[in-house]
């Protein structure tokens, strides 16, 4: 099968690359590993493993990744991500913020341009297309959220979430004068990281990549790439299995490939291309500047099942900032979506042997632990605090024969824990009357992220970066990376509006298909260009703003 261009994943970077490209005349084929699924496949709880959890050799090809990057003490690291047609759309908590002025400044990428201000428009452009609106409704956990701000004295920083979501009236959506398919207004269910089974979530199959389909994209579900192999007559082979059956096998050609895959996706594939020689030009760059967004996952819960459920409205609802560098965000399961209480335990700080302390608070509170094997409406007595900071830390990951490994990267060691995470949490645990938690991996110093970012940063130069201001790999005409691996610096905030914004610049630049490329030669001095004009926009550029209304 033969392609202007493959676009390897599905997700916000993927997504965005299809629809751009298939309206600049480009015939475009998305191979994405997992799923494609609707409102009736998506999991009803977490604990349906089949459609949750991503373990395609035991048959579970369901919305959510999780990976265990091992590597030296302070750099280990549990990941989650999406999986499925649509990417991290499907699992994500539908947050939308903008990042402080910290990321744009960041010294790894500054010098090439005002970031900030190329990006705004497309930040605008992302937000237009995802619908992103003000979450309207104060709920059970932002009032505990908003004492917790006050207590910690920086009430002042409190917020509602911006996120994509439809709040609008059941029926046709609005989106694009009718154009998709029929959507039902937002329930406030909570369940947004287990899939909405009501169309009420702005996943990217309701947006960008419903329309890149529409535009002649052709997507190519539970496809999983293992090499892209440059063509002496130009152009890539791009050979393909079948997800969980690597012996069904694809091949497909094209003149261009665009790396989306994720952060750890890409960088395993690409990791993997330079060892076995496929692509012997990479950057030695590739996998420096890996970042966590600097991330802990903590929580707090009540101990009876009775009371006000804390799990009400959307995932993820308001935030605060404790200090200029952090921020902290309430986030809850649906009803029913416990399975993730089997990774939580009693919260132990930082500083020193962590078993040592947990074994101390075991025997101060035995019967603490005692509770921990009762998840009985977990999801309704609890909220996990995302805790995310702007710091200039990083980790390196590198290609060993027993898979990808981390090191200590530039910048301050990547925090094993983050002290004001455990004084929110302590905090919330006295609002409600309950107890602090932490996870077990907390206890070997092994933190938490759901936004695995960096790794294929963009530099001046190949010495600097992997690829270029462009989004072209450095070394392999032909070649992109556009999706969070692309995030040179940590956000501090939730990454898919970044993701989106940069593929929108990136995608910008491309001429229509059979046109001269206005961008300079691989490999040059960056220059300022001017956005190419799509040949048959799919979205029209008078349409109004995507999928709702409130608090616009």
């Amino acid at each position: 099968m033969s392609f202007d261009v493959i676009v390897i994943g599905s997700g916000f970077g993927g997504s965005v690359t299809a629809l751009r490209l298939a309206e600049k005349g480009y015939r475009v084929g998305v191979l994405e590993a997992g799923r494609r699924f609707d409102a009736a496949t998506l999991p009803a709880t977490s604990w349906r493993l089949r459609d949750f959890l991503w373990a395609p050799r035991l048959g579970l090809k369901g919305i959510q990744r999780i990976h265990l990057l091992r590597g030296e003490r302070g750099t280990r690291v549990l990941v989650l991500a999406g999986a499925g047609v649509g990417g991290g759309s499907l699992v994500y908590a539908n947050t939308l913020y903008e990042p402080l002025d910290p990321f744009f400044a960041d010294p790894q990428w500054a010098s090439i341009t005002d970031w900030k201000a190329e990006l705004a428009g497309h930040y605008d452009q992302a937000r237009r297309m995802l619908g992103a609106v003000v979450n309207p409704t104060v709920t059970p956990a932002d009032a505990v959220m908003r004492r917790i701000a006050e207590r910690m004295g920086v009430a002042g920083t409190f917020r509602l979430a911006p996120v994509g979501v439809y709040f609008g009236e059941d029926g046709v959506d609005p989106y694009f004068g009718g154009a998709g398919p029929a959507r039902r207004g937002c329930v406030e269910c909570g369940a947004c990281m287990t899939g909405c089974r009501y169309g009420a979530k702005n996943m990217l199959t309701e947006n960008y990549l419903y329309l890149a389909e529409r535009a002649g994209a052709q997507v190519y579900a539970e496809c999983t790439v293992t090499r892209v192999r440059p063509l002496p007559s130009g152009g890539y082979e791009v050979l393909a299995g079948r997800t969980g059956s690597p012996h069904r096998r694809r091949t497909f050609t094209a003149r261009q490939v665009v790396l989306a895959a994720g952060t750890y996706g890409t960088q395993r594939l690409l990791h993997r291309l330079r060892a076995d020689g496929t692509l012997p030009r990479l950057s030695p760059r590739l996998g420096a500047l890996t970042r966590t967004n600097s991330e802990a996952l903590v929580g707090f819960e009540r101990d009876s099942v009775e009371g006000e459920r804390l799990n009400e409205g959307l995932a993820i609802t308001s935030s605060f900032h404790p200090d200029d560098e952090t921020h902290v965000e309430p986030v809850r399961y649906g009803a029913g979506s416990n399975a993730m209480a089997l990774l939580r335990t009693l919260l132990v700080d930082g500083g020193g042997s962590r078993l040592r302390g947990f074994a101390r608070e075991l025997a101060a509170h035995p019967r603490r632990v005692l509770r921990l094997l009762d998840v009985r409406r977990w999801s309704e007595r609890s909220l996990i605090a995302l805790v995310m900071q702007a710091k200039d830390n990083s980790i390196t990951v590198r290609r060993t024969r027993w898979g990808l490994r981390a090191a200590r990267g530039h910048g301050e060691p990547n925090p094993t824990w983050i002290p004001a995470a455990h004084e929110a949490v302590r905090l919330g645990a006295e609002e409600i009357g309950g107890v602090p938690m932490g996870t077990w991996l907390d206890l070997f110093d092994i933190p938490t992220t759901a936004h695995f970012l960096g790794g294929c940063a963009i530099g001046d130069s190949p010495r600097t970066g992997v690829i270029d201001a462009y989004h072209r790999v450095y070394g392999h005409e032909g070649l992109h990376v556009v999706d969070g691996s692309a995030v040179s610096a940590n956000l501090g905030v939730n990454p898919s509006l970044t993701i989106t914004a940069q593929a929108e610049r990136a995608l910008s630049f491309w001429p229509n298909a059979g046109d001269p490329d206005p961008r300079p030669p691989l490999g040059s001095p960056y220059v300022r260009i001017e956005a190419v004009a799509p040949r048959s926009p799919a979205v029209p550029p008078d349409a109004p703003a995507a999928l709702g209304t409130p608090g616009e």
